[in-house]
């Protein structure tokens, strides 16, 4: 499937730790410090994401990818499936920024050649919070805790 879109696109892979607990037990992070800083604490909610998103969708034939233009544009994660479908992902910690991270992915969906790429199945916002839901717009805000499901 090619992601194409009128600038080109970076390939450089992002690293991932497979259990964020890892760094933040080598760094003697606590509770409260991640609360404090709540830019951290979102670095290591978005691995936590990638780990899930990576495990459901390698279990399923397909492979979670990202996007990133010359522009330093940027979607969290591209999931795509063994059948060829795929949707967008954009990581958020808290509900505050549900808004802005679906503003972007409606902005990626415009910038995709669907021509080649094809229409994507989903757009979805991935949070911390309690709740699930369709927006408006169609982009789909899901908790980390329903993503399984």
């Amino acid at each position: 499937m090619n992601l194409r879109s009128k600038y080109a696109i970076r390939t450089k892979p992002k690293k991932y730790f497979v259990d964020p607990s890892i760094a933040v037990a080598t760094l003697e992070i606590s509770p409260s410090d991640l609360i404090n800083d709540l830019n951290t604490f979102g670095f290591f909610f978005e691995s936590l994401c990638m780990r899930d998103l990576k495990i459901y969708a390698e279990n399923n034939g397909g492979n979670v990818t990202f996007y990133r233009d010359e522009k330093d544009f940027e979607v969290d994660a591209i999931v795509r499936t063994s059948s060829g479908k795929w949707g967008a992902v954009e990581i958020k910690l808290g509900a505050g920024y549900v808004d802005e991270a679906a503003n972007n992915l409606l902005k990626f969906k415009e910038r995709v050649d669907i021509k080649k790429s094809g229409e994507p199945s989903f757009l979805m916002v991935l949070t911390g919070a309690n709740y699930s839901y369709k927006r408006d717009d169609g982009v789909y805000v899901v908790s980390i805790g329903t993503l399984k499901d």
